[in-house]
């Protein structure tokens, strides 16, 4: 990206989801803070991939149980100079005379066109903080700023995007849609990759996206959500280009890796992509690295357990203070300050920040929200029917098991 853009882009994070199709794990914090990969946040990805871009006025749109979020933003995300006008800035719903909330994407942009219509720069960024990916905005906002677009639309073909559970999302793209996101594409569109869809990332120019939503109206953009305002407002009016997702543009290596979270068990494969012996998302690659939020805490360690058996860690990822005392875990993302008791085992799950699985006790495909205290010889996700009366079992078979749950003893 070109230095003279960084300041003309404001950064617009939508972090706006209820998140019902993740409960009970967004019961206190909303689906972008979720963790993943054992120290970050889903969030962290996109403000990651603003930070490499040279972007760096960004404002989060926070709604639902935001005080996880905020929490995370204020201790991992206040690193900018503020002298030089750089900002990671929370923003909630406004309240006027009565109490508001945003009822979709385009109603969250309309309620906060105050904020819009008196920025300074020229170009508008917009992005969910609730997927998983690693993109290089600044070659798309590059190319949309190359072909004078009053908005440009990234675009995903089907066979990245049903990595996860977005068929039903092409089911619902009309002929319509599919011409707007095939217009004059900066790399072909070859059609043999099938529909290609939006994937949530889009950049505007401000000016254009203020005259839209304006003459939309508060009413009007009460259920829209961003694509269909272009579709509303910017078919036939304005200069629509879409950028294609992977492409050659960019620093970043091309994984072309994507998955948004439309219930547990998307969820749940997000994190176990990241154990496959060839990970479709490179979280390792040294000029991108991921930034997130992390105390200070010991490093991970095995050790034998009073029965003195060794702590083994096949094929997982382990967080900072974790230990594994004499335990077993395989094909499993541990998060910080985990604790494995000897003889205990843990396969194909995933253990949120301090968890504690007991002595002999043996946990099998589920996720164990925050504070979970496993009780020795407890057995969780070998018998579907005693899990089924006590946790949420996904159709996938993952139980889950939520923060603070109390086990009878």
């Amino acid at each position: 990206m070109h230095n003279s853009n960084t300041h003309e882009t404001l950064v617009l994070v939508l972090a706006i989801g209820d998140g019902k199709p993740l409960l009970p794990l967004t019961a206190r914090r909303t689906a972008a803070a979720l963790p993943y990969a054992g120290n970050y946040r889903i969030i962290d990805f996109a403000l990651t991939n603003c930070m490499h871009s040279g972007l760096r006025r960004i404002n989060v749109l926070t709604q639902y149980n935001a005080l996880s979020l905020q929490n995370h933003l204020r201790a991992g995300w206040s690193i900018f100079n503020t002298d030089l006008g750089e900002f990671v800035t929370p923003v909630s719903p406004p309240i006027n005379e009565h109490v508001s909330i945003y009822t979709g994407q385009a109603n969250a942009l309309f309620n906060n066109l105050y904020i819009l219509a008196s920025a300074p720069e020229d170009t508008v960024l917009l992005v969910s903080g609730e997927e998983i990916y690693r993109m290089d905005y600044a070659a798309m906002v590059d190319y949309h700023l190359q072909h004078n677009a009053d908005v440009t639309i990234a675009a995903i073909d089907r066979e990245t995007a049903l990595g996860g559970s977005f068929s039903a999302h092409f089911a619902a793209v009309d002929t319509e849609l599919t011409e707007i996101v095939g217009c004059a594409p900066a790399t072909p569109l070859p059609p043999e990759n099938g529909a290609y869809g939006p994937m949530g990332v889009y950049v505007f120019k401000r000016h254009a996206l203020v005259e839209a939503l304006v003459r939309v109206g508060a009413e009007g953009t009460s259920q829209l959500g961003v694509i269909d305002l272009i579709r509303h407002e910017f078919l036939g009016r304005g200069r629509i280009f879409s950028y294609r997702f992977g492409g050659e543009y960019g620093r970043v290596s091309q994984d072309r890796y994507w998955r948004m979270f439309d219930n547990l068990d998307d969820y749940y494969d997000a994190n176990m992509d990241l154990l496959n012996l060839d990970p479709p998302l490179d979280i390792y690659q040294a000029d991108w690295p991921i930034r997130t939020y992390q105390q200070q805490r010991p490093p991970a360690r095995t050790v034998p357990g009073r029965s003195c058996t060794e702590g083994i860690c096949v094929n997982s990822i382990v967080a900072g203070g974790t230990v594994i005392a004499g335990g077993g875990v395989s094909r499993s993302v541990l998060g910080n300050r985990v604790y494995i008791d000897d003889g205990a085992t843990v396969e194909d799950s995933i253990l949120f920040l301090g968890v504690t699985v007991g002595e002999g006790a043996r946990v099998r495909n589920a996720i164990c929200d925050r504070n979970v205290q496993i009780p020795p010889n407890e057995k969780i996700g070998l018998d579907r029917e005693r899990d089924q009366a006590r946790f949420l079992v996904t159709p996938g078979g993952v139980v889950i098991v939520p923060s603070n749950y109390h086990f009878d003893v």
